[in-house]
C-alpha cells in the first residue's frame, strides 16, 4: 500500500469510527462538550482525549499492551455515564477534567484497538496508519463539536435557562443509553 492510499484509507477508517459508526464516541464527545460551552476549552478537552486514546492504540497496535474488549467496553459506558452525570451535579469545569479525561482516553484507545485489529495496520506505513487513523479520529470530533456547537451553545449558551433546560436533560439521557 503507497503511502498517500495509506493516508486516505486510514483517516477515512478513524473519522468513520466516530462518525456515523461511533455512537459510543459521540456520546462522550458531547458529554465534554455539555459541560462548557466555550468551544476553546471543549477543543483542549477532546484533543487531550485524542492524545491519550493515541498513546493507548499505538500500544495497543505494538503488542505493548492487552486489553480484552469484555473488560474495555462496559468501562467506556461507565466513561460516558461519569461525564454526563459530572454535568449534572458539577456546576463548572473543575481543575481534574483534563486529567479524568486523558484517562478515559487511555481507556477509549483500547476499544479503537479492537476496531483496528479486526482490519489490521499495513506493516509498511505502520506509523502513517496509525497516525492517519488518530487524524481521523479527531477530525470526526471536532465535526461532533463544531455541529453540537453551532446548534446550541452558540444559539443559547448565555440564556438563564441553558443549563436546565438544555444541559440538564441531555446529560441525563446520555446517562441512561
Amino acid at each position: 500500500m503507497e503511502t498517500f492510499e495509506c493516508i486516505i484509507k486510514y483517516g477515512e477508517l478513524g473519522f468513520t469510527h466516530v462518525i456515523p459508526k461511533g455512537f459510543d464516541h459521540i456520546l462522550f464527545i458531547l458529554s465534554i462538550f455539555l459541560l462548557s460551552s466555550n468551544f476553546k476549552t471543549v477543543l483542549l478537552q477532546c484533543t487531550v482525549f485524542t492524545i491519550a486514546h493515541s498513546i493507548s492504540l499505538a500500544m495497543a497496535a505494538t503488542g505493548l499492551i492487552f486489553a480484552d474488549s469484555k473488560y474495555v467496553e462496559p468501562i467506556i459506558a461507565l466513561s460516558i455515564f461519569y461525564t454526563s452525570i459530572e454535568n449534572i451535579v458539577g456546576s463548572k469545569l473543575n481543575k481534574w477534567r483534563l486529567l479524568i479525561v486523558f484517562i478515559f482516553g487511555l481507556i477509549h484507545g483500547m476499544g479503537f484497538a479492537s476496531a483496528l485489529s479486526d482490519i489490521g495496520l499495513p506493516k509498511s506505513n505502520f506509523i502513517t496508519a496509525l497516525v492517519s487513523f488518530n487524524v481521523g479520529v479527531e477530525l470526526g470530533q471536532i465535526g461532533v463539536l463544531f455541529l453540537a456547537w453551532f446548534c446550541i451553545a452558540k444559539w443559547f449558551a448565555n440564556k438563564a435557562w441553558y443549563k436546565n433546560k438544555l444541559v440538564y436533560p441531555l446529560s441525563a439521557v446520555i446517562a441512561c443509553i
